[in-house]
């Protein structure tokens, strides 16, 4: 049969503008029989006739390419639940939860890279099919059985691979609850209960599990709902299982990077700080007078948290740059610049501009304070139950917020209220549709088909699983110390349940989403006013649905691409979970009890800072004050307001696309442009500009003038990189960061100033 296709000779042009997703892969025409590589399939004549093929390769634009060229349909049947892949998921669980944990205190939040962890589990489980003994080297049965349990000597096969992994890489699924007891344990002098912590924590880990499960038809099944950010390692787990004459090359190249990061991590981490940033204005302050170096610390200083906006300051600390930037589409990264672009000019305008008496307080700071610019101490208006108490308040004062935070608030509301209507606008026709093929199992995509073959997950466990936390949750609002009554718990759980749709859809369709917390805070305040303790619960709640519902969607899409069974997958991501949420709680004990000075000073340093709790804390106190802060008359009125606001602009959005159809080659995405533009507020801001080259050479040049490197080297290196990076900071954290409780810093030099920022401006 003759196509007629587009051949492009040279570099492709960005296709990512035409598509819900962006991705430009080779896929080698003249291999399509070699193994793990998806049958061609000529259902769609029509879709095959626009393919785009550069150098006999097609250009992959969005999820029905995914899933017709890039994604192979093979499934050979290996099991997936095995002892092997429990016991492994188990150890790198304990290794991602900790390291996670410990960056919830560190100047810039970050996670460990599911690459890393992928290839972790690749190279202990291929150690221990190759160095354990086959079963059939022995004559008793029973030997041989108990071997084969153990998988001894037995392949380590892709299935298995994905269930270690995603078991792992789910141990921070209750990372939310366990901030709210840092919080309680540092602002309020509380120490959780055992019954809170235990009934809380398993509440808080699983309540959105029940929506994804509701939401499969809708959030999983589709072709279109890719989740783009697990793509590389979806592609990365057939490659290894199912293309093994290349992994020696792969793995090599992999381990040097791990190499390199690890022993490069030392000297920008602890050895020369100033390599965290590099900023050219800021040496050349360094003679000027204090009013200017001010000035050129609030602009271009960032190596250090809280200290400014980083414009132009270039960090080599790969901790805090990472491998999103490797991986996420052009038009992501696109609409993310322009953020940073209305970010710079928003902070900077609202500063110097004085708004709200800007210039009383720290230019970024999540904390709160008097009207002096002293900062308040939250107990300080609370009674002994965590309630504000009104004498108290009148005696200190309604609290100030810096204008980075009021700002960062804003945005956020923004970003919410575009999340809807873009969802509805843009979206809207192709999730119904899709809703009406998955009840009638018509849904055209060859991996839902191909997954028709296993048991789903009954509906009633999801229930089941639902009345469980329910219960849970109940015991805690009524037993426990949070001023959380129970109706308010009830409200905080159908808040997120309403929201979660619209956070899957957009998720799944861009591989990236929007941070709904602060709907969540907004309401607990109105619903609970003077209760910030409430809030924090509140909202832990209802942000835990909507994470939850992410989360698990994202790995039942990866369940779905590599054929691990429903059943296996629901299993597996609650145990991990579980796991994983009890180990953060006891690297939050730690750190808190040895690190609670630094973390309670609303500055930091390079190394510790509490800027994530005390924004938590922060928005509980601000929120649960919502009336004399938020309201009609109130300073920050604003902030409440940017939800109505962002909701129009997708609307405008929409019809400037109609009106001039042209527009619609723009990649551009309001909601993501408004979550870039305020998300850095505070913490660490070197590490922006090196993120944007990172981003500018993997997905403008690379992937466009070099894509057989691109595909087969650009995730792996990033991985490696990231790898090797989080390692040896887990390593420092306790050897020498003080997470242990003895601190042990670098003798103070040039190049690793004690008494000034170690980009040194001011």
């Amino acid at each position: 049969m003759s196509k007629e296709v587009n051949v492009i000779d040279g570099p492709p042009e960005d296709l990512g503008e035409k598509k819900n997703a962006t991705v430009v892969q080779e896929h080698p025409k003249a291999d399509r029989d070699s193994p793990g590589e998806p049958e061609e399939d000529h259902s769609d004549d029509s879709r095959e006739s626009d393919t785009t093929y550069v150098n006999g390769h097609p250009v992959i634009r969005d999820g029905f390419d995914v899933s017709k060229f890039l994604i192979s349909v093979r499934d050979d049947g290996d099991p997936a639940l095995t002892f092997r892949s429990i016991v492994l998921g188990s150890v790198f669980t304990a290794l991602s939860s900790v390291i996670t944990m410990l960056y919830v205190f560190k100047p810039t939040y970050m996670q460990v890279s599911f690459v890393f962890l992928q290839l972790l589990v690749y190279c202990f489980g291929e150690a221990w099919a190759y160095v354990t003994p086959s079963p059939e080297k022995f004559k008793s049965r029973w030997i041989r059985n108990i071997l084969k349990f153990l998988n001894f000597g037995q392949p380590f096969g892709i299935k298995e691979h994905v269930v270690a992994a995603l078991i792992a890489s789910s141990g921070n699924n209750g990372l939310n609850g366990v901030e709210v007891y840092a919080v309680e344990r540092l602002f309020y002098d509380k120490n959780v209960n055992a019954l809170t912590a235990v009934l809380g924590t398993f509440s808080m880990c699983l309540c959105g599990f029940v929506l994804a499960g509701v939401l499969r038809p809708l959030i999983v099944y589709p072709a279109e709902m890719v989740y783009w950010s697990t793509l590389p390692q979806v592609v990365l787990f057939q490659n290894l299982h199912f293309d093994r004459h290349a992994n020696r090359e792969r793995l090599r190249k992999f381990g040097w990077a791990l190499l390199f990061a690890a022993v490069w991590e030392v000297f920008p981490a602890y050895i020369i700080t100033w390599f965290g940033g590099l900023s050219v204005f800021c040496l050349a302050s360094m003679g000027a007078s204090t009013s200017t170096r001010t000035i050129f610390s609030t602009i271009f200083g960032g190596a250090s948290s809280n200290e400014g906006l980083g414009l132009l300051n270039f960090s080599l600390d790969w901790q805090y740059i990472q491998s999103t930037y490797l991986s996420l589409p052009f038009k992501q990264q696109f609409n993310t610049w322009i953020g940073y672009v209305v970010w710079y000019i928003a902070m900077l305008g609202l500063y110097y501009g004085n708004a709200w008496n800007a210039k009383d307080f720290p230019f970024m700071s999540s904390s709160l304070f008097h009207s002096n610019g002293t900062v308040l101490s939250t107990t300080s208006m609370l009674d002994d139950q965590g309630i504000i108490d009104q004498e108290k308040l009148a005696e200190v004062g309604i609290p100030h917020l810096t204008s980075s935070t009021v700002w960062g608030f804003f945005s956020q509301n923004l970003a919410i209220g575009a999340l809807i209507s873009h969802v509805i606008l843009f979206s809207g026709k192709d999730m119904i549709q899709a809703w009406k093929q998955a009840r009638n199992r018509t849904q055209p995509d060859i991996h839902y088909q191909a997954m028709l073959k296993y048991k789903e997950v009954p509906m009633w466990w999801y229930w089941v699983l639902l009345v469980l936390c329910f219960v849970a949750g109940v015991v805690v609002t009524t037993k426990g110390d949070t001023t959380l009554p129970v109706w308010g718990y009830i409200v905080s759980l159908l808040l997120g349940a309403f929201i979660a749709p619209f956070s899957c859809i957009l998720y799944g369709l861009n591989g990236s989403g929007v941070s709904t917390n602060q709907i969540s805070k907004m309401v607990a305040g109105a619903v609970h006013p003077g209760r910030p303790l409430a809030n924090l619960y509140f909202a832990c709640w209802s942000h835990q649905v909507i994470l939850l519902a992410v989360n698990l969607a994202n790995w039942l899409k990866v369940g779905q691409y590599t054929k691990v069974p429903h059943r296996v997958m629901f299993g597996t991501q609650i145990y991990g979970t579980l796991l994983g949420a009890a180990l953060n709680y006891v690297v939050m004990t730690t750190v808190v009890t040895s690190q609670r000075e630094i973390l309670l000073d609303p500055i930091g340093n390079s190394v510790w800072s509490g800027s994530t709790l005390q924004g938590f804390n922060s928005q509980a106190i601000t929120w649960s004050l919502a009336k004399d802060m938020y309201g009609l008359n109130g300073r920050y009125v604003i902030v409440p307001l940017g939800i109505l606001i962002g909701f129009f602009f997708p609307v405008i959005h929409w019809f400037l696309n109609r009106a001039y159809p042209r527009l619609k080659e723009l990649p551009l995405n309001t909601t993501f442009i408004f979550v870039t533009s305020g998300l850095r507020y505070y913490g660490n801001t070197s590490w922006i500009w090196s993120s944007i080259a990172v981003g500018v050479f993997s997905q403008v040049w690379l992937r466009r003038r070099k894509p057989k490197i691109y595909n087969k080297y650009n995730y792996l290196i990033g991985a490696g990189l990231d790898g090797g990076s989080q390692v040896v900071i887990f390593v420092l954290s306790f050897a020498v960061f003080g997470a242990s409780g003895q601190e042990r810093p670098f003798p103070a030099w040039w190049g690793a100033p004690k008494d000034t920022n170690p980009d040194h401006c001011i």
